[in-house]
């Protein structure tokens, strides 16, 4: 079957390689792959900015059907439409673990980076991983689960949103618009920031909810915020989903004081921010690693009562042989959320 990959170390050398169909383990199930996301931790491993352990299968936003059953697993059976959570393992046993906190376990290996992933025909994940996906979600929208759940783990686990909060997100892309579906669930008006780059995005974000979009680059967002908010003092939580350090910068000057500041967006390299104002405005300031099993369970319930929306997101899809194309979209900003197929 033809895969994605890896194949060593270093910016670039990803190709598409022929590699055996593999077979289920004790407790391990197989996943016939019919979608699979594109993420921006994928571009990172291609550049080299994110830790993989070549050669690798990349893709770990996952849906598919089960077609085999390793040796003990049980309350699963073939043909059932699934997602998958992203662990291969992790010790549990170390502090992180036992609190629930997997996706912080020094030993923790994920497929797409360390395990071979999505991008391909069939998968191998444990059984504990998998999610059926609801009725009114088929592969494409179902493959956008794990980006979802990290969204939810940033928002929601750790409390960042209430009801009645003015939030602002910078960054229509996947991340920030379903941060953009998660915080109008949550009660909280939205405010969504691009730049010109992203005028398709912001009206996906206007069909989606935002209560306000702003283009940065033809308009102040302070004046806005300020009209929102009680005494003009400033957004109660902004939430960093672009992975870039103007944007970072700016969302500092407009959440307020006392008032919460979210890092869910890569960098994938040092930036300048003004730490001061975390002094000055005595914020709190958190960062989200990717996701931890109960924020599936809620994922998969937002996406099942239609709170969130993915397969609006989804502008291009295309089979593995072309991931070069598929690459392309996302670096060109040309869509919002690439999905790749098998070439089988």
């Amino acid at each position: 079957m033809k895969a994605i990959m890896k194949v060593e170390p270093g910016v670039g050398n990803v190709e598409v390689r022929d590699i055996p169909e593999p077979e289920p383990g004790p407790g391990q199930v197989k996943l016939r792959v019919r979608a699979a996301g594109l993420c921006g931790t994928d571009l990172h491993i291609y550049k080299d900015e994110f830790r993989s352990w070549p050669p690798v299968v990349l893709g770990h936003e996952v849906a598919g059907e089960i077609v085999e059953l390793g040796e003990g697993v049980q309350g699963l059976k073939p043909g059932m439409r699934v997602t998958t959570e992203t662990y291969f393992s992790y010790c549990g046993k170390c502090r992180y673990c036992r609190a629930g906190n997997v996706n912080l376990c020094l030993e923790r290996r994920s497929i797409g980076s360390a395990v071979n992933g999505g991008f391909t025909s069939y998968l191998i994940t444990p059984a504990r991983n998998i999610h059926e996906l609801p009725e009114n979600v088929d592969f494409r929208a179902g493959a956008l689960t794990e980006p979802l759940a990290c969204v939810v783990h940033a928002a929601l686990t750790t409390p960042t949103v209430t009801p009645g909060d003015v939030a602002v997100i910078a960054g229509p892309g996947s991340i920030g618009l379903l941060t953009l579906q998660v915080v109008k669930a949550a009660g909280a008006t939205a405010v969504m920031l691009g730049t010109d780059a992203d005028e398709h995005r912001l009206e996906l974000a206007r069909d989606l909810g935002a209560d306000h979009v702003v283009n940065v680059q033809r308009s102040d967002p302070a004046s806005l915020i300020g009209d929102l908010t009680e005494g003009g003092l400033g957004a109660d939580v902004v939430y960093e989903c672009a992975g870039a350090g103007a944007a970072a910068q700016q969302l500092l000057t407009l959440v307020r004081r006392r008032g919460r500041y979210v890092q869910i967006g890569l960098f994938g390299k040092p930036i300048a921010w003004d730490l001061d104002q975390l002094v000055y405005k005595e914020l709190t300031a958190t960062g989200s690693n990717a996701s931890t099993p109960s924020s599936w369970l809620r994922a998969i319930e937002l996406m099942r009562t239609g709170k969130v929306r993915t397969a609006p997101l989804i502008t291009h899809s295309f089979p593995v042989t072309e991931w070069e194309k598929g690459f392309a979209t996302f670096e060109d900003r040309a869509g919002v959320k690439t999905i790749f197929t098998p070439a089988e």
